[in-house]
């Protein structure tokens, strides 16, 4: 399995993987797994701690993913291209980043936030046992 991660599925990792059924869990850290955490995740959650609305994770966020076996996917060019062709969904300037880089590189995304569907890319739902939605 390839996937990317939203922002709101690194913090339920974090915070001792709260909303997640077991068999994600698993999947999540099983090394024939390739799992990537966004360079716009980093930066979102680094917002978020510096502005008091998030606790850190309990290691920086390199050695986090670096113990997890998952893999840092940039956010470059081709992504901001992306989101040129992306609809009018909803506003969110991180979501839609994520989306981009997962529409560009061909990745279903774990999250629970069920408007991602919405653009058109497979889903990998954090609250149950790998259960994938596919937009449209």
């Amino acid at each position: 399995m390839r996937c990317l991660l939203d922002s709101n599925a690194v913090i339920h990792v974090w915070q001792g993987w709260t909303g997640f059924g077991r068999a994600l869990e698993d999947a999540l850290v099983d090394p024939s797994n390739t799992v990537y955490m966004s360079s716009v995740s980093a930066a979102e959650l680094a917002i978020k701690i510096s502005s008091g609305k998030l606790e850190p994770p309990p290691r920086p966020m390199p050695e986090v993913i670096e113990l997890l076996n998952w893999v840092e996917l940039p956010f470059t060019v081709k992504h901001a291209e992306r989101m040129y062709q992306l609809p009018d969904v909803h506003k969110d300037p991180f979501d839609r980043m994520i989306i981009a880089q997962a529409l560009t590189e061909g990745l279903p995304v774990v999250t629970t936030d069920r408007i991602f569907a919405a653009y058109g890319i497979q889903v990998i739902q954090g609250r149950a046992d790998l259960q994938v939605a596919s937009g449209r």
